[in-house]
């Protein structure tokens, strides 16, 4: 297997993806044809589940946007089953510690590098190369959302392995005391984000975030290149919300 998405990080290349949380196909498939890097195919928050995110990357196929899975947990089993249906990466959720980061590199590597059981499935059914390839290739990403997981930055990135990090800031703001939505403003909130910049920067890995529409040029001038705009949803509300107000309606919340 070859990572478009993974070279574009190496080559400190700003990406673009969004996350997609209805779960069809049919948005994955529309998602994925208007200039998307990659799309963020949600099963920790949103309802998809096995068959759902096959079936959403099977629609991707020949679009050039990479499918990056963001699985329940930081799980042995939940993620193999999720790089089997052809997750070309996962996004992990609540990463807090070394341990937890080394065990997330183990559950996607083959031996000798990690415990990923050999049956790929569809990601290896027309890949005759796929076992050769696939430690290399596969993006592993954590996922920053916690104090704790703050306090540990140094000893989280410096695990061989771990390709890439990501900031929820919505669970970041909550772990801090902010609450949400978050306050963008808040000193000590900047301060955890130049934290992620800085560690980052140190171990030589890419960091993205959530962003918002309003605030991801603010993301990537600061230094993030991972970054995820909106969701599905988002684009949905939005574009509803403006069609019924250029017709004079007044729109809901």
């Amino acid at each position: 297997m070859k990572n478009p998405l993974k070279e574009k990080l190496k080559k400190g290349e700003a990406v673009i993806g969004t996350f997609v949380m209805v779960g069809h196909p049919d948005v994955a498939e529309w998602l994925s044809r208007v200039g998307f890097d990659w799309l963020l195919l949600d099963s920790e928050h949103a309802p998809a589940g096995y068959e759902t995110l096959q079936r959403m990357m099977q629609a991707m196929n020949g679009s050039g946007c990479i499918p990056i899975v963001r699985p329940q947990w930081n799980d042995q089993v939940v993620i193999k089953r999720v790089l089997d249906i052809g997750a070309y990466g996962v996004l992990i959720p609540w990463v807090n510690s070394r341990e937890e980061a080394e065990n997330a590199v183990r559950y996607c590597k083959y031996p000798p590098e990690g415990i990923r059981g050999w049956g790929p499935r569809r990601a290896g059914m027309f890949d005759p190369d796929y076992f050769k390839t696939a430690n290399d290739e596969l993006l592993i990403t954590i996922q920053i959302e916690t104090k704790k997981a703050l306090d540990n930055l140094d000893e989280i990135l410096s695990v061989p392995g771990i390709d890439a990090c990501y900031i929820g800031p919505w669970d970041l703001s909550v772990s801090l005391g902010f609450g949400v939505p978050p306050d963008w403003d808040a000193p000590q909130y900047q301060e955890a984000f130049d934290r992620v910049l800085q560690a980052a920067d140190k171990h030589g890995k890419p960091a993205g975030m959530f962003c918002i529409s309003e605030n991801v040029e603010w993301a990537l001038e600061k230094g993030f290149i991972f970054n995820t705009v909106d969701a599905d949803d988002t684009f949905l509300l939005k574009g509803a919300k403006m069609a019924l107000e250029k017709a004079g309606k007044t729109t809901k919340k």
